[in-house]
């Protein structure tokens, strides 16, 4: 039998996009996936912090791995353009070094990757390493079809 599936699951960090695909990756684990979960510093630290009291955030199943998103203490995260701006410097670098690291002896090798649709350039990195990728839409099907049809409203 060959190796059980390890998903690379990369939610954009903004409200309404880090829970969907972590339940998306809990329904993946009942497939028998494993997975690691990439959360910025500090959207790791409220996951943590909304954990019921004694509940750990060790999951054999699902790795939680934090990285710094590089803005500056202080700068406002809620700015979603600077936020996607110093997302597309560090995350590809940070992904590439999870997925490297995880072809080391010893290590569960990472063999594919969900990625949120907010952030498409992470698909690059997937592509790169030869790794299958899909992409989640974890906002409404409205709020997709409205995104899909801007360029038709400004041209009209």
């Amino acid at each position: 039998m060959g190796q059980q599936p390890h998903a690379l699951v990369v939610p954009f960090p903004a409200q309404g996009h880090v829970i969907p695909l972590l339940k998306l990756s809990y329904c993946l684990v009942d497939h028998e996936f494993n997975i690691t979960f990439v959360n910025t510093e500090i959207n790791h630290a409220l996951i943590a912090l909304a954990l019921p009291e004694g509940q750990s955030m060790m999951d054999p199943m699902v790795r939680l791995v934090s990285f710094d998103e590089g803005l500056a203490p202080g700068e406002d995260r809620r700015d979603v353009l600077k936020l996607r701006h110093c997302l597309m410097k560090t995350l590809p670098m940070c992904l590439e070094e999870l997925i490297l690291k995880s072809h080391e002896p010893g290590e569960d090798k990472i063999t594919c990757m969900v990625v949120d649709g907010m952030a498409p350039w992470v698909l690059e990195v997937a592509r790169e390493k030869g790794l299958r990728s899909a992409a989640f839409w974890p906002m409404a099907a409205a709020v997709a079809a409205t995104i899909m049809k801007i360029p038709k409203l400004i041209e009209d």
